[in-house]
């Protein structure tokens, strides 16, 4: 197996190369650490797989492929995605994922079922390709909670509540073809909401140079015109004219650090938007809340792409804040019905669902789609239709000031 430690260290430094020379240092900073990770773990434990190291090998030589790729990105055909960019990245999650074995395996122990990791990645790929759509229930101004805690919502109900799609981290690219998302956004659509609020993070950099492919992706949207809004998230930093031209083509008015009021059949609705910030949170919130104060008698959202930047919201000054970024957790065991996810062992912030914190609520979308690590595991995407159930007129005249 000598060459074959040789051959990925090899691979390894190409990739490194290239993407310094072709592409960024930050780029070949990112890939290199991510490929050592997997170079190290496969060395571990290609040993284990007997017979089915040819299988292994290809594989394993995808991973370093699509890194490649990557050095000039673009979108894909379906061809493309379904032969080289979603294999590589089962086997980079499963890789991932064979941690402990490679751990047990350098301490001279032997950990049966190597195979499990990949396939539980396989199941990754299943969950990570689909999407459900569901109904979620949300009361605002349902008691005044102590400190910031996953929050079950109030039995008081309307009549009519406020219907809302959220959309959020689409993350157009592998997992997300054009064709995909725009099926989305006409479901949205199907579902006739009072609004369609979008919450960041629309593009991955293989997505990032052409405005027409987030603009056609999002074309169904155009049938609601003034109920489509829209936030800025941190990866839509990277190309910012790319997704103002795109949202611009869809007819989804782009709130940064502004807001609007929208007359809806349940209601006024007063929406804030908020830019993302990588410093000064807290007083970036309160210079915009300052700026954009409350309108009487208007429930009042706020869309916040990062749900940890809720802890630093004036207090009274939302009824429901609404963001996305943590793709749910995206790993943990929420497909069982459990809250769990890998994400609160490492982050002290809200994952996904419902929260609360004084008179204010947050509700955290699972995502649209995913970036970052490879799959969903146990974490599947949203597509929810959520009523926003307001029993007071004015919330905010329950919420101290």
């Amino acid at each position: 197996m000598s060459w074959f430690v040789l051959g990925s260290f090899a691979a390894w430094w190409v990739v490194v190369l290239l993407a310094v020379s072709l592409r960024s240092r930050a780029y070949a900073m990112f890939r290199g650490v991510q490929l050592a990770v997997h170079t190290l773990i496969a060395i571990a434990i290609v040993p284990a797989f007997g017979a089915l190291f040819p299988l292994f090998l290809y594989l394993h030589g995808l991973v370093y492929f699509q890194a490649i790729a990557l050095v000039r990105p673009k979108l894909r055909p379906l061809w493309y995605r379904a032969l080289f960019s979603i294999p590589a990245a089962f086997f980079g999650a499963g890789t991932l994922l064979a941690l402990p074995w490679a751990v047990a395996a350098r301490l001279g122990w032997s950990l049966p079922l190597v195979w499990l990791p990949y396939v539980v990645a396989l199941l990754g790929v299943i969950q990570s390709l689909t999407v459900r759509e569901e109904q979620v229930d949300v009361v605002v101004a349902d008691g005044n909670v102590q400190g910031l805690r996953r929050h079950v919502s109030g039995a008081e109900r309307v009549a009519r509540p406020l219907r809302i799609v959220q959309l959020t981290d689409p993350h157009l690219g592998p997992f997300m073809s054009v064709e995909r998302l725009r099926s989305i956004a006409l479901s949205a659509v199907r579902r006739r909401p009072d609004l369609v609020l979008l919450t960041g993070d629309f593009l991955t950099m293989e997505s990032q140079a052409d405005p027409l492919e987030l603009g056609a992706a999002l074309e169904p949207l155009r049938a609601l015109p003034g109920r489509v809004f829209a936030c800025l998230g941190n990866h839509d930093h990277e190309a910012p004219e790319t997704v103002r031209r795109a949202l611009e083509h869809a007819g989804v008015k782009l709130l940064v650090d502004a807001a609007a009021v929208v007359q809806t059949e349940a209601g006024a609705v007063q929406l804030v938007g908020a830019n993302f910030v990588f410093r000064g949170r807290a007083e970036h919130l309160q210079r915009l809340c300052a700026a954009e104060p409350r309108v009487a008698g208007a429930l009042r959202l706020l869309l916040l792409h990062d749900p940890s930047a809720f802890r630093h919201v004036p207090e009274g000054e939302a009824d429901l804040v609404l963001s996305g970024h943590t793709h749910g957790g995206q790993v943990g065991l929420v497909s069982l019905g459990l809250p769990w996810t890998l994400m609160r062992l490492f982050v002290n912030a809200p994952d996904h669902g419902l929260w609360a914190r004084g008179y204010d609520r947050l509700y955290v979308h699972r995502g649209t789609g995913h970036y970052g690590f490879p799959l969903r595991i146990g974490v599947p995407a949203e597509n929810s239709l959520l009523c926003v159930h307001a029993p007071t007129c004015a919330p905010s005249s329950t919420a101290p000031r």
